[in-house]
């Protein structure tokens, strides 16, 4: 018997071979994917705030205001859209609509990322202006749109 025949397996040049083209693989496809998370993430911010809008507006619709204090035995009048406090029940993004900005002819809704969206803050009011107000390290905010990439682009 010869030396070597029957034998099978790799050698170890080969398998190193292999490591090497899956290391550069995943150095490619793991920072893309993170992005694609990241971008998917986005539209809970986004289709929140327009569900929110379509709210106040069938709320301006029916009241006249999109809010009115409490005025003597008069109870507030306030969009289940913009409650009194920020409603952190999504997974992503609290949701605010901040007192400053609100009267009986202007509101803005403001999702801002929690957890892995920390950074980003998405607004809307009722004109409606849709801003990108802040973006994490490495994206391009944008005051007149929604930011969906890292580009800036709307």
């Amino acid at each position: 018997m010869k030396i070597g025949e029957g034998q099978r397996g790799f050698t170890l040049i080969e398998v190193m071979v292999v490591v090497a083209i899956v290391g550069i693989l995943a150095a490619i496809a793991i920072p893309s994917y993170s992005d694609y998370v990241t971008r998917s993430r986005i539209a809970h911010a986004t289709s929140g705030l327009a569900a929110r809008r379509v709210m106040m507006e069938q709320f301006f619709q029916d009241n006249h205001a999109y809010y009115r204090a409490a005025a003597g035995a008069t109870p507030e009048l306030r969009s289940p859209a913009c409650p009194a406090a920020t409603d952190t029940s999504e997974t992503y993004f609290d949701f605010a609509c901040p007192a400053a900005a609100l009267s009986d002819t202007t509101y803005t809704l403001t999702a801002t990322g929690k957890d892995s969206m920390t950074g980003f803050t998405y607004t809307v009011d009722q004109v409606p202006v849709r801003s990108t107000t802040a973006v994490p390290a490495g994206w391009t905010a944008n005051a007149s749109c929604w930011v969906t990439n890292k580009g800036g682009a709307c």
